[in-house]
């Protein structure tokens, strides 16, 4: 006698399939663990915001001038490259959990929760403090979501710790280039 185990299987995999048939290696695929829409919401935010960091962060890198020009200009290049891979990273695992992210330029352009970029040359003083800025806004927006996205799936939380660590390193290390001995920071 042949036992048969009922395997659970997608509505429009059910559809499509024959009886008796094993399923097909999409629609095992497209069993796996789907990002409700908060998760989904809550990524996206953090998505816009690393993309706006790389933009803003080229911005600043080819409009500084300056005292200490070369050491910050350099700087910029790791921040922008860290955000980059970020965003990618991110964008990938919302693909995985079967989201679609959205980084167009519009949507970036009126989703982010960074402060908009001076146009034109900035002194290295000036474009330190405003790098800061918005490493710290990126990161504000990731502790906002971060205990949300842990409930859910604490697997993107642990993408989320990765790119606080980096991202508050880097503001530590760029703010430090106006303070003085003595001086808190602010």
């Amino acid at each position: 006698m042949t036992t048969t185990v009922e395997r659970p299987t997608s509505a429009s995999a059910k559809a499509t399939q024959p009886e008796g048939s094993k399923p097909t290696k999409r629609q095992n695929a497209e069993r796996g663990f789907k990002a409700s829409e908060q998760l989904h919401e809550n990524m996206q935010k953090v998505l816009v915001d690393l993309i706006e960091l790389h933009i803003q962060g080229k911005q600043a890198h080819w409009n500084v001038v300056g005292k200490n020009f070369r050491d910050l200009h350099l700087q910029l290049d790791e921040i922008i490259e860290s955000a980059r891979e970020f965003s990618d990273d991110l964008a990938e695992r919302m693909r995985a959990l079967h989201a679609t992210p959205d980084g167009r330029s519009d949507t970036v352009a009126e989703t982010t929760t960074l402060p908009e970029y001076p146009q034109g040359e900035v002194d290295t003083a000036e474009t330190v403090d405003l790098v800061t800025q918005r490493l710290e806004a990126a990161v504000h927006t990731m502790r906002e979501v971060h205990d949300d996205v842990d409930e859910e799936d604490p697997t993107t939380a642990d993408l989320l710790h990765g790119f606080i660590t980096a991202l508050e390193q880097y503001a530590w290390m760029v703010s430090a280039e106006n303070r003085r001995v003595g001086q808190a920071a602010e």
